[in-house]
């Protein structure tokens, strides 16, 4: 019997099957346009059949049309698949393409094997059109960071298309607020309300896929401007900046388009223009406030900082003006004034052999510390004093010897009390006197021709026993003062073998009644001629 013949039966098997089950997997099958597609059977190992037929329904009310069928008499290929199918004898899995738009429809087949035992199945096939001309449009060119409202438009041609969104390689989530998608057939738009800067970094890529096809589009970049924000200023920072200084200030602000910037002194608009100030050679004049302001041309938005400075000049010609007289301790007043010839000082600062000077009843500071009052000088007032004047910019000094002439104080004699006949005598003189004291010698009170702070002979001799009395003279203050040695001169080994108790202490009572007498002498001729001491 003619197979084609047989089109009413194999559909009726197709349709309602028979006690087997289908031998075609569930459906739809979709195929490529200008593609083949592959028809899949699902047979048992050992299944096989004597016929096998595949045949096309358009749709409802119409007549199947034959496609292939395979016979023990042959293969036969239905009108308009002539070339373009092809069908496995032992499976029954047919290839047809390359796939026409009309293709689409129900494919049915019939298998009979050789007991008259039949299975028949049905399985949709879907023509997709291949995705293309996938692209990207923007209903702005370009977009301003929180006020733009951006709308990206992806189309494609194809079937049963899908669309997706990424930045770079992460997916776009739509948040339903912020970010939304609207999908139809063929396109989606991506709308990203109040936008970020973050939200477009790019590129930004859109998918167009069905089941059997992927194509990405080409990537899109749109430019978010933003800013300026997060403005700064670079400078030495400082507050206080030194007169003569070059000065150089750089102003950075974040921005896209870059920003513009433009510079102002005490609210006055300088004429540079640009992120660099450059101030040289500094006066006064030039400090206050400095504001560096940043313009976003597309954004329409400004935002400034601001430096504050003063200029000072530096402190130089530090100078300690201190009396030129002659000072006598407890005769005269002095005062110390330290002055800078150049810069405004704010702060001084004195101190006396290293140490911070100390005010008293005596010593007076004046209350800017601008000059030092002694208003009765002493020994102790004698040393240096050192003036420290300092600004914000540097500090100078100056230094100041101060003399104050006193004494002789503490005059002291020293030397051997009892020497043998022939051996050499030294007896010294000191006293505290500035300037130093001139000594003078006498010796039982007659003055000697020594003029040296040091007695000497070279060979004692029994005349030399007796009291030797140094008088200090100081020059500049005309005072003076003594104190006496007492020198006995024995015989040679005397001093060897000791003396008696007894006769050490006639020689002490001796040397003290001679010692009486001369001092009582010195007071007399000094009653004569007295200087009033400054103590």
């Amino acid at each position: 019997m003619d197979l084609f013949k047989m089109k009413s039966l194999v559909f009726f098997l197709s349709v309602f099957g028979c006690c087997a089950a289908s031998p075609l997997p569930a459906g739809p099958l979709d195929g490529v346009l200008g593609k083949n597609v592959t028809f899949q059977t699902i047979l048992g190992p050992t299944e096989s059949f004597l016929t096998i037929a595949w045949n096309f329904n358009p749709g409802p009310g119409t007549t199947l049309v034959p496609v292939i069928s395979v016979a023990p008499k042959g293969e036969t290929v239905g009108e308009g698949y002539k070339g373009r199918v092809s069908v496995n004898s032992t499976t029954g899995v047919m290839m047809l393409g390359p796939l026409e738009a009309k293709d689409s429809g129900d494919y049915a087949i019939s298998l009979v094997d050789a007991a008259g035992r039949s299975k028949a199945g049905e399985i949709k096939l879907r023509v997709l059109e291949p995705v293309s001309n996938v692209e990207i449009k923007s209903n702005v060119s370009e977009a301003v960071e929180f006020n733009s409202t951006v709308v990206l438009t992806c189309s494609a041609k194809g079937s049963f298309l899908k669309f997706s969104w990424t930045n770079g390689t992460q997916p776009i989530v739509a948040d339903g607020k912020r970010l939304t998608v609207a999908e139809e057939a063929t396109s989606s738009k991506l709308t990203v309300d109040a936008v970020l800067r973050s939200d477009l970094v790019g590129p930004i890529y859109c998918t167009a896929a069905n089941k059997l096809e992927t194509e990405k589009s080409a990537p899109f970049n749109l430019t978010v401007n933003y800013g300026p924000e997060n403005i700064a200023m670079a400078w030495v920072n400082t507050p206080i900046i030194r007169k003569g200084s070059n000065v150089t200030m750089m102003c950075s602000a974040q921005s896209s388009p870059a920003a513009t910037f433009k510079w102002y002194h005490n609210g006055n608009m300088l004429e540079t223009n640009g992120p660099q100030l450059v101030l040289s050679n500094i006066d006064e004049k030039q400090g206050g406030n400095y504001s560096c302001m940043a313009h976003n041309t597309k954004t329409m938005r400004y935002v400034s900082t601001m430096a504050k400075f003063t200029v000072l000049e530096a402190i130089s010609g530090t100078k300690i003006m201190g009396p030129t007289a002659t000072l006598v301790a407890g005769n005269h007043t002095a005062n110390l004034s330290c002055q800078a010839t150049q810069g405004t000082v704010t702060t001084r600062a004195w101190m006396k052999d290293g140490k911070p000077l100390s005010p008293s009843d005596r010593v007076v500071l004046a209350s800017d510390m601008s000059s030092v009052m002694f208003k009765t000088v002493k020994k102790e007032d004698n040393g240096e004093f050192k003036c420290q004047l300092t600004n914000g910019v540097n500090t100078e000094s100056a230094s100041y010897k101060m003399v104050v002439n006193y004494g002789p104080e503490e005059v002291k004699v020293a030397g051997e009390q009892a020497v043998e006949v022939k051996d050499p005598v030294s007896i010294k003189c000191s006293a505290m006197s500035i300037p130093p004291a001139n000594f003078t010698w006498k010796f039982n009170g007659t003055l000697t021709a020594v003029k040296t702070a040091e007695y000497t002979i070279l060979h004692a001799v029994y005349k030399n026993t007796g009291m030797y009395t140094c008088e200090a003279y100081n020059a500049v203050t005309g005072l003076s003062a003594t104190a006496s040695h007492v020198l006995s001169v024995k015989e040679e080994g005397a001093l060897d073998e000791g003396l008696s108790e007894g006769a050490v202490a006639g020689i002490v009572i001796g040397v003290l009644i001679a010692l009486a007498i001369v001092i009582g002498a010195v007071i007399y001729c000094r009653r004569k001629q007295a200087i009033e001491s400054p103590y």
